[in-house]
């Protein structure tokens, strides 16, 4: 063997290791490699178990993992590259990534996240890049990525002299294709190392100033194809990519479009002068300014407000300068309840309202509209009735004297509702009684009538009587009108002869019926008229 063979062998044997499989504490399916393990388009529900504690670069994309369970990740804490993009994830939890201090980059694209919880990046101290592109998030909150830092500013150590190590690393940011339309003052709040922000193709209508401020480090930045609002608050935006930002854009990320108005819509913020970016202050309306209602009821008050952009309404119950009840209780039609000092926030048109009212809602209120061109107020007084409060206390046992003939509540009302539980039944059991009351004396009477028309008659009603007029009647009072048992119209002419003999039920038992029976032979001149 020529000299120097075995380092020869021994090095290629090393470099092999570090390309083929290790097969010995690999998860089944996937590639291991000497520091990369592939588990990628593997349909996995969940992150399999087995990864070497030592793996720097984990491909998890392509699967259908949709929960990163606690604890799953800490056995990596080695991981440099992560990357978990197309797969089923909805939510983070806070601290899935508590363990991975020394992840430089997290791809978590087209993954379906509605939301960013407050600590969903805890303990990503070292995190270069952060791709959240092709999710369905709809807004950002303030001190979203504050958990992005190299140590926890909860921590009441004193801060070292270096103040570049508190200062977070991220230096990429992807959040374009999401649905984002809210972008709070504070969301990228601590993000001074951040490079690039991507946040293109969303449906932002409007940005403010404060928003990008706290990113020092910014070289660019992309903010095309979402439906921009251009009014008096993009104003700084127009002017800050003229005076010096076209640095952070390229030449088709200045391409930044309106989307409304209507007069400035597909036209470029660049070429829309600033006097064309107006605001109208809101106005506000409440009608009535002042309500009296009863304890127990609810109460409903419209609070309409316009102007351009549209305004954002907010109801408050205004703090009473002395010591009283608890404030009320605000809320937008269908909301949640908002503590009294809080606003509940609507668009275009809130609605203040209480349930079951108590003297604890009585006061004023406040009826705010705020967009960027101003703010207006309106004040509105609820003033409680007292006199329910009486009618809710217990009353002393009746003593004999006069019945008081007052109107009973109606189960619909709002006195109804306000009577205690026995009262409603005692009540309801009342109005039950007369109703079936009502309902035996209708049969009753019907009962009768029916009887009264199925009686037998004196003997001879009903029957024919003729006389014997040989030339008929001479006057037409000599006919008489009457009716059958079926209501036909009937005329005889005298009612002293029968037409007709007795029916056979009314002849004497043992008499033989004869030919005689039946019609009489009368004379030929007798004769029925029928009508």
């Amino acid at each position: 063997m020529a000299p120097g063979a075995p380092t020869l062998l021994l090095l290629l044997l090393l470099s092999l290791s570090s390309v083929l499989p290790c097969a010995a504490s690999c998860p089944a399916a996937c590639r291991c490699y000497s520091a990369t393990v592939e588990c990628g388009a593997l349909q996995l529900h969940v992150i399999p178990p087995g990864i070497p504690p030592g793996t720097q670069t984990l491909f998890l994309q392509d699967n259908c993992i949709a929960h990163l369970e606690p604890g799953v990740l800490t056995p990596l804490a080695s991981l440099r590259h992560l990357y978990l993009h197309n797969n089923s994830l909805h939510a983070l939890e806070p601290g899935a990534f508590r363990a991975q201090s020394r992840l430089l980059e997290l791809a978590l694209t087209s993954n379906g996240l509605r939301g960013l919880r407050v600590g969903a990046f805890a303990g990503l101290a070292q995190l270069r890049v952060l791709y959240l592109a092709g999710n369905q998030l709809v807004q950002l909150l303030d001190f979203t990525f504050l958990h992005l830092q190299v140590r926890d500013l909860s921590s009441k150590a004193p801060f070292p002299d270096d103040l570049l190590s508190l200062l977070q690393r991220l230096q990429e940011l992807h959040l374009q294709e999401n649905s984002i339309e809210l972008l709070e003052d504070q969301a990228l709040a601590g993000l001074s190392s951040l490079a690039l922000l991507d946040l293109s193709r969303n449906q932002l209508g409007t940005i403010s100033q404060e928003a990008l401020q706290p990113l020092a480090s910014l070289q660019v930045l992309r903010l095309t194809e979402n439906p921009w609002r251009c009014d008096c608050a993009l104003h700084w935006l127009g002017a800050w990519i003229k005076e010096g930002g076209q640095r952070l854009l390229s030449s088709r990320d200045r391409k930044i479009m309106c989307a409304e108005p209507p007069r400035l819509a597909l036209q470029s913020l660049l070429d829309v002068s600033g006097s064309s970016l107006i605001c109208i202050p809101p106005s506000v309306h409440v009608e009535p300014l002042e309500v009296t209602a009863n304890l127990g009821e609810d109460l409903r008050v419209a609070c309409q407000a316009s102007g351009y952009p549209q305004p954002l309404v907010t109801w408050r119950k205004v703090a009473q300068p002395r010591e009283g009840p608890p404030p009320a209780q605000a809320q937008p039609e269908g909301g949640v309840p908002v503590p009294g000092g809080s606003g509940a926030s609507d668009t275009g048109s809130g609605m203040l309202f209480l349930t079951n009212i108590t003297l604890a809602h009585a006061g004023k209120y406040e009826c705010e509209a705020s967009n960027a061109g101003g703010a207006a107020r309106v004040p509105f007084q609820l003033l409680v009735n007292l006199s329910r409060q009486q009618q809710l206390a217990p009353a002393p046992p009746p003593a004999a004297g006069p019945i008081s003939h007052e109107p009973l509540p109606e189960a619909g009302s709002m006195a109804f509702r306000a009577l205690g539980l026995a009262m409603q039944t005692v009540i309801a059991a009342a109005i039950a009684l007369l109703a079936l009351t009502a309902l035996l004396l209708a049969t009753m009477i019907c009962r009768r009538r029916r009887r009264r028309k199925k009686a037998p008659g004196p003997p001879g009603e009903g029957a024919l009587f003729v006389n014997d007029y040989s030339e008929g009647p001479y006057t037409f009072a000599q006919l008489e009108e009457l009716r059958d048992e079926r209501g036909h119209e009937m005329f005889v002419i005298d009612r002293s002869k029968p037409l007709f003999a007795e029916s056979p039920a009314e002849t004497t038992e043992g008499t033989e019926p004869g030919p005689a029976q039946g019609l009489p032979l009368q004379p030929p001149a007798a004769y029925e008229i029928h009508c």
